[in-house]
């Protein structure tokens, strides 16, 4: 393979079988359990960076259930997610995130720099209960609770919640092991098609793990839950601030 046919053919890795496909990544009947809570400010501050801002101390921790996108297939992925201000404008900081499946943690670290690592998270009906759990190996990590769909959303305010900007810090290493790639990533949720939306009441529970922090950032009050279902796009996203230009 000459050098024109490596920057012909390379868009990911590995270079002759790579990990994902080319976009657009479309999601069928994407599922979420988000649950909104209360923390501690001091607490945002460690974890959430310049330029971005925080105005209340709130946490979205998201459960995740994916069965069918194009791409990367029929998986689970579970996090938390910071609501900030860039430049004035809401948006959504993604603090971290856990998945079951290797081409969406490559695809999402790579492309968008999604804070992607592997767990076990899982979303699923019981009875009355929608739930969420989130497991690094053998520990549980997160547990949240949904009374199943007890009130109906207004589907124009949750549409307007997922076309807001989202916020990601893109890191890539040099071989050297300093960063080559230190960016502000602003992406988009596109094509939205909502299926359903509705509340309940809720409840979290968060363990502290050395490799899955999510207790740092601790629940001091539950705000509210939503139980989303809808189609959309994940759109590829722009730069919007350079750390090390």
């Amino acid at each position: 393979m000459n050098i024109d046919e490596v920057r012909k053919t390379a868009f990911a890795m590995p270079l002759t079988s790579p990990a994902f496909p080319p976009g657009p990544y479309r999601f069928f009947n994407r599922e979420f359990l988000i649950i909104t809570y209360r923390t501690d400010r001091e607490a945002l501050e460690r974890v959430v960076p310049e330029p971005l801002e925080i105005d209340e101390p709130i946490v979205k921790f998201e459960f995740i259930r994916m069965p069918d996108s194009t791409g990367f297939g029929d998986y689970c992925e579970s996090g938390q997610v910071i609501p900030v201000r860039f430049n004035g404008a809401k948006g959504q900081y993604t603090h971290a995130m856990f998945l079951n499946d290797g081409p969406p943690i490559y695809g999402g670290r790579e492309l968008w720099g999604f804070p992607k690592k592997f767990a076990q998270p899982k979303l699923h009906v019981v009875r009355d209960s929608l739930i969420g759990s989130l497991d690094y190996g053998p520990v549980r990590v997160a547990s949240g609770v949904m009374g199943y769909n007890h009130k109906s959303l207004d589907h124009d305010e949750i549409l307007k919640a997922l076309a807001s900007p989202n916020y990601l810090l893109k890191i890539i290493p040099h071989v050297d092991g300093s960063p080559r790639i230190l960016e502000l990533v602003d992406y988009r949720l596109e094509d939205v098609v909502l299926k359903s939306a509705y509340t309940g009441p809720a409840s979290l529970d968060l363990h502290p793990h050395a490799l899955a922090p999510v207790a740092d950032l601790p629940v001091r009050e539950i705000l509210g839950a939503t139980h989303i279902i809808a189609d959309l796009t994940l759109g590829l996203g722009k730069v919007v601030f350079d750390y090390l230009a």
